[in-house]
């Protein structure tokens, strides 16, 4: 396993970031597992070396960072691990239960942290974004939690570009922490963030953490989602549809399909390498539900796709509107 450093910081991540979005209630989506389920697929991670694990309190609402807790603690010692996890999702219909105000800060992070089971998260990310989040209290209160030893860095998920710039440009005028990462929706069907985000984040060293590199399994194969889902996961997971289900997108997997037989790797290898070829990118998140889908993302470390390769790739994609 390769080790990178997130931007500009000291810390190091595996060069591929286990997502824990399917580790935790199944009663929270019919396709997330328990704690038996993901302990095989957590461990299978950490003999390949992967170090780094991210979750959220918003997954099966808080269980998700229970369940990954106890099994690293069971697994790991506590300082070999990196844990990331994120504020700001609803959790309740409480009106200060979301967002990005001070309060919700403070008490998500004690939140998370007793869930967890541990003394301080490694990176606290925003999740699902306030348009009309003050950003400078925002700041200061992810500065006061690396004050008090709580939280060691701070990074962001999924925010417009320009209050991504604004965050961090207050916290540099204060001498507050800036963001050391970013964690981006990113892979062959949709490269939105390459317009703004990803020219600014390396141009400003800012770690690029993509998640969904294989677009939620649709680029595993887009015919799982036809006539109802061939996986549970296909069947009740409405947003694969909503962003990936155009004919351009079911072209580039006809295409992944192909290419894939020729290399003889599968097509999520190849979607895989493609993210992990791309300029900036520090370490994707990618989900299991298998021990065996570990195996497949690490062995999609050593596919190297040759220019000619991922000119195809590039030329299959469609734009989207702004």
């Amino acid at each position: 396993m390769e080790y990178v450093r997130v931007g500009g910081s000291s810390l190091k991540v595996s060069r591929l970031i286990l997502g824990a979005m399917a580790i935790g209630d199944p009663a929270w989506r019919s396709w997330v597992l328990s704690e038996d389920a993901a302990r095989p697929i957590i461990a299978r991670a950490l003999e390949h070396g992967i170090n780094t694990f991210d979750t959220c309190n918003f997954y099966s609402l808080g269980v998700g960072e229970e369940v990954l807790g106890r099994v690293l603690k069971e697994l790991v010692p506590r300082e070999e691990v990196v844990i990331a996890t994120k504020v700001g999702g609803p959790l309740g219909k409480e009106p200060n239960g979301r967002g990005y105000s001070r309060k919700n800060i403070m008490a998500s992070v004690d939140d998370s942290l007793r869930r967890l089971g541990v003394d301080y998260i490694d990176l606290y990310q925003t999740h699902i974004w306030e348009r009309a989040t003050d950003l400078e209290e925002m700041m200061c209160a992810f500065d006061d939690l690396i004050r008090s030893g709580k939280v060691l860095y701070v990074g962001a998920a999924d925010m417009p570009a320009w209050q991504f710039v604004k965050a961090n440009s207050i916290a540099e005028r204060h001498g507050w922490s800036r963001f050391i990462s970013l964690q981006h929706h990113y892979n062959l069907i949709f490269r939105d963030d390459e317009r703004e985000h990803i020219p600014y984040c390396v141009a400003e060293d800012i770690g690029l953490l993509p998640y969904s590199p294989m677009a939620r399994g649709f680029l595993c194969d887009a015919q799982r989602y036809d006539h109802g889902g061939s996986t549970e996961r296909a069947r009740t997971d409405d947003y694969a549809l909503k962003w990936y289900d155009r004919e351009s997108d079911r072209a580039m997997v006809r295409q992944l399909g192909s290419m894939a037989a020729e290399i003889g790797a599968k097509p999520a290898q190849v979607a895989l390498a493609w993210v992990l070829a791309r300029p900036g990118v520090t370490a994707p998140v990618f989900g299991a539900t298998e021990p065996c889908h570990v195996d497949d993302a690490v062995a999609a470390m050593d596919l190297r796709l040759h220019d000619d390769q991922i000119a195809a790739l590039d030329a299959g994609y469609e734009p989207r509107a702004i």
